[in-house]
């Protein structure tokens, strides 16, 4: 076996198919943190190898006969994640963080941004965290975020309760616009205290599910 076939099988923990699509394997690519499928492209052993060595998602071009980075022209590079076989180890789940749009026509996925609606916006509830997690860490100059946290837990709690009275409030007195607003607010600053107890909402989440299924 040849140093780059070794490589490339090492990457997956396994050796993969690729004799079924003539040295080439379907590659789905999916948002690593919305979970939004991208795009579909396919890959050789020398993509594989390139994508996990460059952090740059890579393909084999099957028009241009060479391997082929995506966003080499654009710069709407896919940073790469973490790749994964599926059960007859003949496809890749590739997981990546997209810079800018995916698609050539502008969309996010090229499969249209119709397919992101609900589940995609939900997701970025785990975006929401990576941000949050972010003016933490930086403490950036005039950062509200930065600023509340600076205060504590205590604050922070504060926070919580009085944006929970004002969607109360808005939902008696005000229009829809306005308790969409402060329901957003709330939900931002319950993020920033479970992230100061170093919880997520994903487990608010699992939760809520563990309930669901309790009652079945």
């Amino acid at each position: 076996m040849s140093q780059s076939t070794a490589s490339a099988t090492n990457i997956t923990k396994r050796p993969l198919d690729w004799g079924k699509g003539d040295g080439l394997i379907p590659a789905v690519i999916q948002h690593a943190t919305t979970g939004q499928v991208l795009m579909l492209g396919y890959m050789n052993r020398e993509a594989l190898q390139t994508t996990v060595q460059s952090g740059n998602v890579t393909f084999f071009s099957r028009s241009k006969g060479r391997l082929w980075v995506k966003g080499e022209s654009s710069g709407n590079f896919l940073k790469f994640v973490s790749i994964v076989p599926d059960c007859d180890d003949d496809t890749l789940l590739v997981l990546a963080n997209p810079i800018g749009p995916t698609c050539h026509e502008g969309t996010q996925s090229c499969f249209g941004d119709t397919v992101t609606a609900r589940a995609y916006q939900l997701a970025f509830l785990s975006e929401l965290e990576d941000v949050i997690a972010q003016r933490v860490a930086e403490k950036p100059e005039g950062s509200y975020t930065a600023r509340i946290w600076a205060q504590g837990s205590t604050r922070i709690a504060q926070k919580v309760g009085e944006e929970g009275v004002e969607v109360a409030l808005a939902a008696v007195t005000q229009e829809d616009d306005r308790l969409v607003g402060e329901a957003a607010d709330l939900l931002f600053h319950l993020a920033l205290l479970l992230k100061n107890r170093n919880l997520s909402l994903s487990l608010v989440v699992s939760e809520l599910e563990r309930r669901h299924a309790a009652k079945r």
